[in-house]
């Protein structure tokens, strides 16, 4: 598959594995892993952030196959989602950033063309979750926004 914004072919990561079933060497139970997720949650940590440390530090390879849910359905049930996707909040985080350099240094060209993507792939987004209903209608992207939402 192509990058999205170049004109090149993206080489993509590794596969998991394909096992269906939890491994006997994973130690805690589904009810367990949900209340670390909870706990994890509540200490400000991301969902990605979550399976990491479930990965590193509990050694659970993958929540879905132990709980059968996955981290972001159970931050769901439990109504510790953000109200932003973790994805487009992290791209507006970009966007801010970049943002405050071009203001610093506005002969970078380079830079500005750098948001016009970053911010294609934010309308982008917005778009996806407006029509998945993650996103409330009406709700637009621009920068005072993204000020706004990040801090």
């Amino acid at each position: 598959m192509a990058r999205m914004h170049a004109r090149r072919r993206g080489s993509h990561g590794s596969k998991k594995p394909l096992v269906k079933e939890k491994p006997d060497w994973v130690q805690n139970e589904p009810g367990e892993i949900e209340e670390i997720i909870v706990r994890l949650a509540n200490a400000g940590n991301s969902a990605a952030k979550i399976g990491l440390i479930l990965r590193d530090v509990y050694g659970v390879p993958s929540v879905k196959l132990v709980t059968g849910k996955s981290v972001g359905e159970i931050l769901a049930e439990k109504k510790l989602q953000g109200k932003l996707p973790d994805d487009l909040r992290d791209l507006m985080k970009r966007a801010v950033k970049l943002e405050e350099h071009i203001r610093k240094n506005p002969k970078d060209k380079h830079n500005k063309r750098g948001l016009n993507l970053i911010e294609s792939k934010i309308r982008r987004l917005v778009r996806y979750y407006g029509r998945e209903g993650r996103l409330p209608s009406g709700w637009k992207y621009s920068l005072e926004t993204a000020k706004l939402e990040i801090e």
